[in-house]
């Protein structure tokens, strides 16, 4: 897929209205291609800055009045709303008032947290990276080749271990996306499940003890250590999922 293509598919990928077939191949692209995903981190931003409503500005009343008046039958409406009883007409202002209050605390409840935003996205970086077959940029147990290859590739260097005697062999790596940035993907094997060991810098310096989650039938530990954020996603029992994650801080 050419740069065109994905600059004119761009829209639509954001807007959740591709198929998975297409999203994938987006997606492919936008993780290869740093102007691609450049534009892309663009339009989120400008979606965002329309969203906050920071762009919208309400009409004065007065003229809000004076447009209503030149319509057509506006000046009968007029003085049928002018002749209903005041009283009603704040029954009715407190009602719609206590419906829109009710709905906006609604939805301040039910919005999801960054926290909860982040652990989808990392589940479903998992589940494409088995359904698109692009499980591994490079293949290799040895990670004296895995993690030279993430140099050039990202702007940090990420910790790359050999847990084969740990019973969680390297079985490669590759470039994501996740969090609004690029990030490293380490991939191990245990049993023949698959375990996705993402890693990136985190924004506090300060350690954070791990913390488990389960989404859709998969497990997800996440913890901060010596600056870096980890994510570690598999279908492994949590037990086991536990055992990579100690031996990954270990």
């Amino acid at each position: 897929m050419s740069c065109s293509d994905v600059r004119d598919l761009l829209h639509p990928y954001l807007d959740g209205e591709l198929d998975l077939v297409r999203t994938l191949d987006v997606e492919r692209h936008l993780r290869e291609c740093p102007a691609c995903a450049q534009a892309r981190d663009q339009q989120q931003a400008l979606r965002a800055a329309i969203h906050r409503g920071s762009l919208y500005h309400e009409a004065p009343a007065l003229l809000r009045e004076r447009i209503h008046l030149s319509l057509p039958g506006a000046g009968r409406e007029a003085r049928a709303r002018r002749a209903l009883p005041r009283r009603w007409l704040a029954v009715a202002a407190a009602l719609v008032l206590a419906v829109l209050g009710g709905w906006g605390l609604a939805r301040l409840l039910s919005a999801p947290s960054a926290e909860d935003r982040l652990e989808e996205e990392v589940v479903a970086s998992h589940v494409r990276s088995l359904l698109a077959e692009h499980l591994k940029d490079v293949a290799s147990t040895d990670q004296h080749t895995v993690k030279p290859w993430f140099t050039g590739k990202l702007a940090f260097s990420p910790p790359v271990k050999d847990l084969a005697k740990e019973g969680f062999p390297l079985a490669g790596g590759r470039l994501d996306y996740l969090d609004k940035r690029p990030v490293a993907a380490l991939v191990y094997e245990h049993r023949k499940h698959v375990i996705n060991l993402f890693v990136w810098p985190s924004a506090d310096d300060a350690d954070a003890r791990v913390k488990m989650a389960t989404r859709q039938g998969y497990h997800a530990f996440h913890w901060v250590q010596a600056g870096l954020t980890y994510w570690a996603v598999s279908d492994l029992n949590g037990d086991e999922l536990r055992d990579f994650v100690r031996a990954v801080q270990d």
